[in-house]
């Protein structure tokens, strides 16, 4: 995924699913933002007692792209991933930014693949029928503006950075 030079939302004005893709490629890019250039220990420092930090959110997102979209939509024949997994002593803001960017490669493989976005996937991460697509990327829409919201205030209270 190459970032945007354009900071701004989207304003494209295209079918359903390239638009979906484009607002989440511009939240996915947000996280991203957030996290780069944040020295240790402070990317890696719980901002809240919760315990939520920028490389936690980097890789939290990077397990529920896979998930959804790999695991539940396509039905891979795998483990989930493990989308609360803490990060250890080994993981980097390089390396955990890298995995997140192939995770979205893979998703928007799998989204692109698609030839309709009312056709569900093969299983589901809930208790409920497999999703569409259309829900996926909605969802995922969701999931990743909240998380890019966090690392807003993440961001703002390691270095005052405001802003995408």
């Amino acid at each position: 995924m190459e970032p945007r030079p354009d900071l701004r939302p989207p304003s494209l004005n295209a079918d359903e699913k390239t638009t979906l893709l484009t607002f989440l490629d511009y939240l996915r890019e947000s996280v991203l933002a957030k996290a780069a250039g944040v020295a240790e220990p402070a990317v890696r420092t719980a901002g809240v007692p919760s315990g939520t930090s920028l490389l936690q959110l980097l890789k939290h997102l990077t397990a529920v792209e896979l998930n959804w979209f790999v695991w539940a939509y396509t039905g891979a024949d795998r483990e989930r991933w493990e989308d609360e997994a803490a990060v250890s002593a080994d993981d980097t803001a390089s390396g955990l930014a890298d995995a997140y960017r192939e995770a979205i490669a893979q998703a928007n493989e799998v989204a692109l693949a698609c030839t309709d976005l009312d056709r569900p996937g093969a299983r589901s991460l809930r208790e409920t029928p497999p999703p569409s697509m259309r829900w996926v990327l909605v969802h995922m829409i969701e999931e990743t503006a909240r998380h890019a919201g966090h690392a807003d205030i993440l961001r703002e209270q390691i270095d005052g950075s405001i802003g995408r």
